[in-house]
């Protein structure tokens, strides 16, 4: 599945393949949809937003947004303390423009910067501290107040959005995503597949290990495995629960 790189929420695209039968859930729905790094979250997740007319929401981008400010000014990702006080002077934005949204840090563009190599990881380690955590649950939040939306992290299912409508957790094979990762960089790689998949297998024992909103499914999320999956069958799964009124 093809890796998008705009990280922003936007409204999803109303129209819909001739022929395709209309997903209108009775009412607005909050949907989050959660799992580890490569299973394919932001392809699915744009795509279930635009089949459903709904705002969709990378928070992950959030994170790498306050990493790469942490890293761009000294600070270390594991430094709390320093990371609060960055917390308070940041003022993170969305600005459109011709391209789509745009993420703002203190009226820069960080669209593009924030997925720069060792970014995921710092990310990976400040979204551990506790005043990173703090400051954008409020911002999650207040972009989930009116629904209608496809959130998609690592913790929206079970601490951010406990309420939320509809669960997922998407997950793969360690060598898949590693695999689909590796397809997803620009060419020529700055990476073998090796120090992709190394890189994987660090950021899943960081997400899933840490002590503060570890990687894991909610108790009632409803569990999709993407190992043999395309983008548009994982999707068509996912509308079946939304729409189709299926059990897990």
């Amino acid at each position: 599945m093809k890796h998008q790189q705009d990280p922003l929420p936007a409204k999803g695209a109303r129209s819909r393949a001739r022929g395709e039968k209309a997903c209108r859930p009775p009412k607005p729905l909050l949907i989050t949809i959660d799992g580890p790094a490569g299973a394919g979250k932001t392809t699915v997740s744009r795509g279930l937003a635009a089949k459903l007319g709904y705002r969709y929401v990378d928070t992950g981008a959030l994170y790498r947004a306050v990493a790469h400010e942490a890293l761009r000014k000294g600070i270390s990702p594991q430094d709390d303390s320093n990371l609060r006080r960055l917390c308070a002077g940041l003022k993170v934005t969305l600005k459109e423009s011709p391209q789509g949204l745009r993420l703002m840090v203190n009226r820069r563009d960080i669209t593009e910067a924030i997925r720069a190599p060792g970014i995921a990881m710092a990310a990976s380690t400040a979204s551990a501290q506790p005043s990173v955590r703090a400051y954008l649950l409020g911002l999650q939040r207040q972009l989930g107040k009116k629904r209608a939306a496809v959130f998609e992290g690592r913790d929206m299912g079970t601490v951010v959005f406990p309420d939320a409508d509809v669960k997922f957790f998407l997950d793969a094979d360690p060598r898949v995503r590693a695999m689909r990762r590796f397809k997803e960089m620009q060419h020529p790689p700055h990476m073998t597949l090796e120090e992709v998949e190394e890189e994987m297998r660090q950021r899943d024992h960081a997400d899933r290990s840490r002590a503060l909103a570890p990687l894991k499914a909610a108790p009632d999320a409803i569990r999709i495995d993407a190992s043999h999956l395309s983008q548009e069958e994982v999707i068509r799964q996912m509308l079946g629960y939304i729409c189709g009124g299926v059990r897990k």
